[in-house]
């Protein structure tokens, strides 16, 4: 591997991510107003405290997406290069769908799906 390419790649990414930061702060517009540290939503004041408990189930719904997200993005390029692979890739995905349809019969059974 060519080590030079990376750190080249590595300093550029870093310096592109420093840049774009120093930009934004000192373009970027500034308020110190009372108001704005308030939390508040669709610009009417809270009633009480907005630290309200928050059930586990939204939680685990978000991961649950995430997981069947993040598995969509896996297909894609699984596609586009199958042929080149033949078998071993058919073998491959299966075991990784065979996984997440687990996962999700496992989340299904535990009632984890249902809004409570």
């Amino acid at each position: 591997m060519n080590f030079a390419l990376l750190i080249t790649v590595l300093l550029t990414a870093i310096t592109l991510v420093v840049a774009a930061y120093i930009v934004a702060k000192l373009i970027g517009p500034r308020s110190y107003a009372k108001v704005k540290g308030e939390p508040y939503e669709s610009g009417i004041p809270t009633r009480g405290s907005s630290w309200l408990p928050v059930s586990v189930g939204f939680y685990l719904f978000a991961i649950l997406f995430l997981m069947f997200d993040v598995e969509t993005l896996f297909l894609y390029p699984w596609a586009v290069v199958v042929k080149e692979f033949g078998a071993a890739a058919l073998l491959s995905i299966g075991f990784f769908l065979v996984v997440l349809v687990l996962g999700l019969a496992y989340a299904w059974r535990k009632g984890d799906l249902e809004w409570k």
